[in-house]
């Protein structure tokens, strides 16, 4: 039985991340630092002796472009990937496109505290984290983890809070526990899985 690989990583630094501007379902690629971050990913999966036999990732072009660098970066270009936006970055909202420093001054800080950090509370037209996990989690329980459980050696580019939502379910984490839980930029982490899904190891590779 071929090992039972899964990696994470969540995009390099995008424009708005840089710009401190709320994301979400905006579209912006990655500045030149991301894809720098993006490129060190595949580097060090490289290290690793990884390769992969599938990918998947969410429709936002800055996810996608740090998937394409990593693979790149691996001599996997044209690896088979699956598009989906059950894997995109929460939604937020009235809040998208923002500056986080503009929203704190127009709804408070304590306000913008509670909807980018509470569990179940969504800013003005967006989603919550619960909300996130409620549709990134089936898609990973459905399409993701059975490959993985057969022994596909599987990829995941995609997003801060789409990820939690998969690293809630695989670390067994509670919901404060996940809102505590930050995601570096670019950095892969590294899951081998035993045969009933649980975690077997797990190597995060923050440099």
């Amino acid at each position: 039985m071929s090992e039972r690989l899964l990696v994470l990583v969540r995009h390099g630094q995008s424009e708005w991340n840089l710009k401190n501007l709320f994301t979400g379902w905006k579209d912006p690629d990655l500045t030149e630092l991301g894809a720098t971050e993006a490129k060190e990913a595949g580097r060090k999966l490289k290290a690793q002796g990884l390769t992969f036999d599938v990918a998947f990732t969410s429709v936002l072009q800055r996810a996608q472009h740090t998937l394409d660098l990593i693979l790149t970066e691996l001599g996997q270009d044209g690896l088979k990937t699956y598009k989906d936006q059950a894997l995109n970055e929460r939604d937020y909202g009235d809040l998208s496109g923002l500056n986080k420093d503009d929203a704190r001054k127009k709804w408070g800080e304590e306000q913008v505290h509670v909807w980018r950090r509470s569990y179940d509370v969504p800013p003005p037209g967006g989603e919550s984290l619960k909300d996130t996990l409620a549709r990134a989690l089936p898609y990973y329980v459905q399409e993701i983890l059975p490959g993985v459980l057969r022994g596909e050696r599987t990829l995941v580019a995609a997003h801060g809070n789409s990820l939690r939502a998969l690293i809630m379910v695989l670390e067994k984490l509670s919901p404060e526990g996940i809102l505590k839980r930050e995601l570096a930029t670019g950095v892969p982490i590294i899951y081998r899985l035993n045969a009933d899904s649980t975690v077997a190891s797990k190597l995060d590779l923050a440099s």
